[in-house]
């Protein structure tokens, strides 16, 4: 049976690497620049969703010109990291196929999503006391105060990765980093090379991921044959979407990313990330919830959970599909205060929640966040208010196709931000140290 399985997962990987070689030769007989486009690929519990986009000779951004889409099998991811190579590497050969088909282009540069309990994304602040007041800071100060930032960071993460497997010692990486905010002796600052001071106050945020787990991003796309620019924490991204590069913004709201297998949330304060939480329950729970109760299988009782809404239900089945339902989904807002709860060094919660992800059309979630009283014990100075965001509000990114038209493609776009921040294509885009650096951070 092992031997099976073997030769099946090397005949799927074979055949894809043909593809993806047939790929790059069409794409290098085409005498195509491939920085001039940006493959995203966010792979999901449920679906693996493709983007192809080009930078914009009418604007400083991206237009998406192809987009594609492919199921998962149950058995190709758990919990929102990859359990199957050869199925999920299959499975986005499938989807790229529908991008590069509608953009008649093939592109080799791929931003990748990550997601998953495992994955830890904070934001720490820490304070640096320079020896020399008088002397002023320069970039080379500015990259070792970074690195030792991003060191502390990566011990926390690796402590909280240890606490939470009973002391086993994980490796992780660096997936992204991004500035918060900058002091120098109490004074908020955009740009502090040219400035003296004693006490220089980083706030940071970092995601690290297991090693284990960005080694079966690296293999998916070395299959596909693609050049990986990046891998980005999904809600990383997420927030990169709605943030954009404007240094004025001052956005603050919780996102969350509700997929198949886990919800991401993100927490933005003044235009910063705080930090990032994952926790693995997404809408294969609801479905999951079906078909225990009902005896039947996963199809149909997925089937019945997206033809919820419609009549398509049997009268005498519908009360005890809704209670069921309503019992995950008590246990999922739990999850979501649980996480909300971490962010313990903020005075105040955002009020504004803006969902995005497949798993968040069912009206269930956002009626049990509009209508129960879930957040009275967290510091909100006010009752939520929950919206899915739109495609037209993810900053710098167009879509050219008609195909974009809900919130279940923000993640995706959210990860061609992050490969526009990577490759950094707009000279004219912001010169101010916090986008300088954050160009670099998320390299």
């Amino acid at each position: 049976m092992l031997q099976k399985i073997k030769d099946n997962s090397k005949k799927i990987l074979d055949s894809t690497k043909q593809k993806a070689m047939a790929r790059t030769s069409s794409l290098l007989n085409n005498g195509l620049k491939k920085d001039k486009y940006i493959v995203a690929l966010d792979i999901g519990t449920e679906y693996v969703k493709a983007l192809i986009a080009k930078t914009s000779t009418q604007s400083e951004g991206l237009e998406i010109i192809g987009v594609g889409r492919c199921h998962q099998k149950l058995t190709d991811m758990q919990s929102g990291a990859i359990s199957d190579i050869a199925g999920v590497v299959e499975n986005c050969d499938k989807a790229l196929s529908q991008a590069e088909e509608q953009a008649n282009i093939s592109a080799r540069s791929v931003v990748i999503g990550i997601a998953g309990e495992l994955v830890k994304g904070m934001t720490n602040v820490v304070k640096i006391s320079r020896k020399d007041p008088t002397i002023v800071i320069d970039a080379d100060e500015m990259d070792k105060i970074i690195a030792l930032v991003q060191q502390k960071s990566e011990n926390r993460a690796k402590q909280q990765l240890a606490y939470e497997l009973g002391g086993k010692n994980v490796d992780v990486r660096l997936v992204n980093s991004a500035l918060v905010s900058i002091e120098i002796d109490g004074y908020p600052i955009s740009n502090p090379i040219g400035f003296q001071g004693r006490d220089v106050v980083i706030g940071l945020y970092t995601a690290f991921a297991p090693l284990i787990h960005i080694g079966a991003l690296e293999k998916t796309a070395q299959e596909l044959d693609l050049d990986l620019i990046a891998v980005a924490a999904e809600p990383f991204a997420v927030s990169r979407a709605v943030i954009g590069n404007d240094p004025n913004q001052n956005l603050s709201a919780i996102l969350m990313d509700v997929g198949g297998g886990t919800t991401d949330i993100a927490v933005i304060n003044e235009g910063g990330v705080q930090g990032t939480k994952m926790f693995g329950i997404g809408g294969r729970a609801y479905t999951r919830s079906i078909e225990r109760e009902l005896g039947i299988s996963f199809d149909q009782a997925e089937k019945i959970k997206l033809n919820l809404d419609s009549n398509q239900i049997p009268t005498q089945k519908r009360p005890l599909i809704e209670v069921t339902l309503e019992k995950t989904a008590d246990t999922w807002v739990s999850g979501v205060e649980l996480a909300l709860s971490e962010f313990d060094k903020l005075d105040n919660l955002p009020y504004r929640m803006f969902l995005c992800g497949g798993g968040s059309s069912l009206n269930l979630l956002l009626d049990v966040l509009e209508q129960t009283d879930w957040y009275k014990n967290l510091p909100f100075t006010k009752k939520p208010v929950v919206h899915h965001i739109r495609p037209e509000q993810v900053v710098g990114i167009v879509d050219k196709t008609g195909s974009i038209n809900d919130h279940t493609f923000i993640t995706a776009m959210g990860l061609l931000r992050v490969g526009m921040d990577t490759i950094d294509f707009n000279p004219s885009v912001s010169d101010s140290i916090k986008a300088k650096l954050d160009r670099v951070l998320s390299a």
